[in-house]
């Protein structure tokens, strides 16, 4: 393969998954420096616990259930993250509802989350299933964009020297950050 085309190949990617990499900055940088975002919650109802059996491995169709018996029809979602009493209709990352069966009756919480909130769970991997295996499509295509933007740089040979420079100075420190 020839330079030409392997620089293209590398482009297309870069590219492609820009706005990916900016979600992913973005979003982390605000959170690591204290903006998270809000959730804003709101509780439906709450319902007794008498006759409702265990709440602590709710399914999918326990969750639609609970949420007719709460007056919440035709809401989609894709599944249930469960955490003790506590269960989440996910994905996170736009308004979903919250199972809350910690305390003497079942609240039932709807919970809208903010652009930076949602940019947070988009994150974490909390959001649509579809969008879940576009990560993993985009953690390849990340591992191959570097790679292959190292390769290029230390086969150039107007760039080995600032390429290894570089790739040494942030290695070194990344190996310091990790190991103090």
């Amino acid at each position: 393969m020839n330079r030409r085309l392997f620089i293209t190949i590398h482009l297309y990617p870069s590219s492609f998954f820009a706005a990916a990499v900016l979600l992913v900055a973005i979003s982390g940088g605000l959170y690591l420096v204290g903006v998270k975002g809000e959730v804003a919650e709101t509780v439906v109802t709450s319902l007794p616990k008498a006759g409702r059996g265990p709440l602590d491995a709710l399914s999918k169709a326990d969750m639609q259930a609970l949420l007719a018996d709460a007056g919440v029809e035709d809401f989609d979602f894709d599944y249930v993250r469960q955490s003790g009493k506590r269960a989440y209709t996910r994905p996170t990352s736009r308004t979903h509802y919250l199972v809350d069966a910690t305390g003497p009756a079942v609240d039932i919480i709807r919970r809208e989350p903010d652009l930076q909130a949602r940019m947070i769970e988009l994150h974490k991997g909390h959001g649509p299933t579809v969008f879940k295996t576009f990560q993993k499509v985009f953690a390849l295509g990340m591992v191959f964009i570097i790679l292959s933007g190292l390769w290029l740089g230390l086969t150039a040979p107007r760039l080995v020297r600032n390429t290894t420079i570089s790739f040494g100075a942030g290695l070194a420190l990344f190996l310091v950050l990790v190991l103090a």
